[in-house]
């Protein structure tokens, strides 16, 4: 695929783990990224604020995270923002600085996609990007919320004859693994090794600063 064709992937990051690591990496090559942004979350409107490390360690676990993936670079742009953040904001933000005719894919997990409907003008969403979805163990298409559930099907059906820059749905061919933020977190608290769940240089990190514990 020639020129330019970016990618978003948000989350609290807290920690960033294995399993992100092997979402963005299934995300540039079935996609065909040349860039993906990673955006740790600032204030997620959807979310209280439990974020147990700091909005500036995380952001540097996923520059830690990332490091050996030239493709993928850490992006402090909802950390910076003031206030409670949205996808659309963030979506409009990096439309307008990759221009109208770019292909931007949005990253999203499969229990996040059955809860788009409550998201903040979600069906403008495709007018900005298109859809890549990770699935999670369990997922059923048929249990989506009607509205998403109908978004899903014909999005899908789009994908094998557009070449526009957003508006599509592609389910990443990506196997689910097993992997929480919050499972790392609980082992954290226990002293329990967690080398094996997350890149080296985050594990040294949470280890250096004490994070978790």
């Amino acid at each position: 695929m020639n020129g330019r064709v970016v990618g978003v992937f948000g989350g609290t990051f807290d920690p960033f783990h294995g399993a992100h690591l092997r979402m963005a990496r299934a995300f540039v090559k079935e996609v065909g990224l040349t860039e993906l942004k990673l955006i740790p979350a600032g204030q997620p409107y959807h979310r209280d604020n439990d974020s147990t490390a700091s909005a500036a360690d995380r952001l540097e676990m996923v520059r830690l995270g990332v490091a050996n993936d030239a493709e993928m670079h850490a992006d402090d742009r909802e950390i910076r923002r003031a206030g409670r953040s949205y996808t659309i904001d963030t979506l409009e933000e990096v439309r307008a600085e990759i221009g109208p005719d770019a292909p931007l894919w949005f990253l999203v997990g499969s229990d996040s996609l059955a809860r788009l409907h409550t998201w903040k003008r979600w069906s403008e969403l495709f007018d900005l990007a298109h859809l890549a979805v990770a699935m999670r163990p369990g997922f059923d298409a048929e249990r989506l919320p009607q509205e998403v559930q109908t978004a899903w099907h014909d999005r899908l059906a789009l994908q094998a004859t557009t070449t526009r820059p957003s508006g599509t749905i592609l389910r990443l061919a990506l196997e689910p693994l097993d992997l929480s933020a919050s499972n790392i977190r609980d082992l954290l608290t226990r002293d329990d090794d967690v080398s094996r769940l997350v890149p080296p240089a985050i594990a040294a990190y949470i280890l250096k600063h004490g994070l978790y514990r």
